[in-house]
C-alpha cells in the first residue's frame, strides 16, 4: 500500500508539473460528502487531472470509472487502475454479467465518490458530445448523491491525441454548482440540465 501511495503522489505532482493545472471552485469548497465529479472528456489524462486537484484526503476516497477494454490491455495498465486508482472498471462491450449501474451504486453507497464522464468518450472537438443516459440512470438509483460538473479547459490542446507528454500550457479544472435529480424529472429533462450545468463553466469562446 505504502508504493501505490507513493505512486499515486508521484503521479499527481507530475500531472501538476506539466499542466500547472489551476482548480477554481465555484460552487463551494472541497466536501467530504459522497459525490459524483462529471467533467468534459478531452483526453486520456482528464481523470488524472481531476483526481490531482481534489485534496488528498478526498482523492483517497473518489474513484474513475474507467472502460475495462482500455485498463485491462497489460500487466502496468491493470495494476494502475486497480491498485493505485482503484477505479470502477466498466464493461463497455456489453457482456452479459455487466451492469455498469449497479457497479457504481456499490462504490456509492461504500462511500467513494467517483469521476465519470457522461460523454462516454473522448471529444476531440470544442464544446460536448450528447450525454450518455449513464448519469440519469445512476442519479435514479443515488437521488440524495450530489453531481459536480468539471469544466476541464486546455487539456486537450495540451495532450493532442497521440501525445506522449503534454505540452507547456496552463491547464484550468473549474468545479461548478452540485446538482441532484430533483422529483419527478424525466432523463431528457435531467440530461439537458446537467450538460447545460457543464456548458455554463466553459469560458466565452474567441
Amino acid at each position: 500500500m505504502a508504493l501505490e501511495n507513493f505512486i499515486a503522489a508521484a503521479l499527481c505532482s507530475f500531472a501538476k508539473l506539466l499542466t500547472g493545472v489551476r482548480a477554481r471552485w465555484l460552487g463551494g469548497l472541497p466536501d467530504k460528502r459522497v459525490r459524483i465529479y462529471y467533467p468534459n472528456h478531452r483526453s486520456h489524462g482528464d481523470f488524472l487531472l481531476v483526481w490531482a486537484s481534489l485534496p488528498t484526503p478526498l482523492r483517497k476516497s473518489t474513484r474513475p470509472v474507467a472502460g475495462a477494454d482500455y485498463w485491462l490491455q497489460g500487466k502496468l495498465r491493470s495494476y494502475l487502475i486497480h491498485r493505485v486508482f482503484h477505479g470502477v472498471l466498466i464493461d463497455r462491450l456489453g457482456g452479459r454479467s455487466a451492469d455498469p449501474i449497479g457497479h457504481m451504486s456499490e462504490a456509492l453507497v461504500a462511500g467513494d465518490s467517483l469521476i465519470l464522464f457522461p460523454e462516454g468518450t473522448r471529444n476531440l472537438g470544442d464544446g460536448l458530445l450528447p450525454f450518455k443516459s449513464g448519469l440519469y440512470h445512476l442519479a435514479r438509483a443515488n437521488p440524495l448523491v450530489e453531481m459536480v460538473p468539471v469544466w476541464i479547459e486546455n487539456l486537450g490542446r495540451a495532450m493532442p491525441k497521440g501525445c506522449l507528454v503534454p505540452l507547456p500550457l496552463l491547464c484550468t479544472l473549474t468545479f461548478g454548482q452540485p446538482i441532484t435529480l430533483q422529483a419527478g424529472e424525466n432523463k431528457d429533462t435531467f440530461l439537458a440540465r446537467a450538460r447545460q450545468a457543464l456548458l455554463d463553466l466553459a469560458p466565452p469562446a474567441d
